[in-house]
């Protein structure tokens, strides 16, 4: 018997659900308490996986925080889109109904990240939550207020959600730089 094993999409390492798999992306998502060189090496050696160390994944799995289908939910990855500083001030922290009305859809060449990352959860109350009390490692950005933009993503694409007066409302809202790729180009 192997320390390690890989039951029902479920890491196990001495018994301990540690992880699971994430078929989509060819990927093992593993807690860190669980990051041994014996893993590492079983799962992206011996199994060919990329390996993600997500902390929290322990606690999600105990907790049986499951989709619809009764697998674990797999998370998607976090963006947090905030205006940048120059932008006129009159913008910022305002409804969506308010924002189109004076100054159009939300245009992403107005936004900066302040943060791109995994928390431990996709449900879009408890991420408001997350970034206006214990703000993730790595956020670079005030409060989650109206006016700020969250993405959610992963390789099958991303969805944009305003911060509304009352919630979240999905918009269009893209990267530049991916827009300017995707129209024609020319070489000189």
């Amino acid at each position: 018997m192997t320390n390690i094993q890989i039951k029902n999409n479920r890491i196990l390492y001495y018994g301990n659900t540690a992880g699971y798999l994430d078929a989509k992306r060819n990927a093992a998502i593993v807690d860190p308490m669980f990051r041994t060189g014996e893993m590492e090496s079983y799962l992206s050696e011996k199994k060919g996986l990329s390996v993600e160390w997500m902390p929290g994944t322990f606690e999600r799995m105990a907790e049986g925080k499951l989709d619809p289908e009764g697998n674990l939910q797999v998370l998607k990855r976090c963006r947090v889109h905030q205006l940048k500083p120059d932008v006129d001030v009159m913008m910022k922290f305002i409804g969506y109904d308010e924002l189109t009305k004076h100054f159009g859809v939300p245009d992403p060449s107005n936004y900066q990240v302040v943060y791109d990352g995994e928390v431990e959860t996709n449900d879009l109350e408890e991420l408001y939550t997350k970034f206006n009390i214990d703000h993730p490692p790595g956020y670079a950005g005030h409060s989650l207020s109206m006016s700020d933009v969250v993405e959610l993503y992963d390789a099958s694409g991303s969805s944009f959600h305003y911060v509304d007066r009352f919630g979240f409302r999905e918009i269009p809202f893209g990267e530049p730089e991916l827009e300017q790729q995707q129209g024609p180009q020319m070489s000189l």
